[in-house]
């Protein structure tokens, strides 16, 4: 009886460490460098944790960090609104991990500014 116990413990561990390491905080972004990248959304995934674009800069495909899709939809911005080929601005701070990440702090889409956070 407490082997199948503790495999379903070490099982739960393992995975919710999985989802912590695929969460990583904010301070992995410079927050003292605002940039602004303009272009066509390539892809758009509407998910927890995070809702993520990519998006041409520079010759290269950003990922983009937005808010939650709850404060999307509480900020009046759908799935629809992003979808691929729909031109936005994002204004927000690099990634001081990954060469071509973003955290976003707002977004234009339609000339319409939509702050994230």
């Amino acid at each position: 009886m407490k082997l199948p116990l503790f495999g379903l413990c070490l099982f739960g561990a393992l995975l919710t460490g999985g989802i912590a390491v695929a969460h990583h905080g904010w301070g992995s972004y410079d927050a003292g460098r605002v940039m602004t990248i303009t272009g066509n959304v390539e892809r758009a995934d509407w998910e927890n944790p995070h809702v993520m674009v990519m998006v041409p800069y520079q010759g290269k495909s950003w990922e983009a960090v937005l808010a939650p899709p709850f404060r999307m939809n509480a900020r009046g911005l759908n799935p629809d609104m992003i979808k691929p080929g729909t031109q936005v601005r994002l204004e927000g701070y690099p990634s001081t991990r990954t060469a071509t990440e973003m955290r976003a702090e707002r977004i234009v889409v339609s000339g319409k500014t939509y702050e994230l956070r």
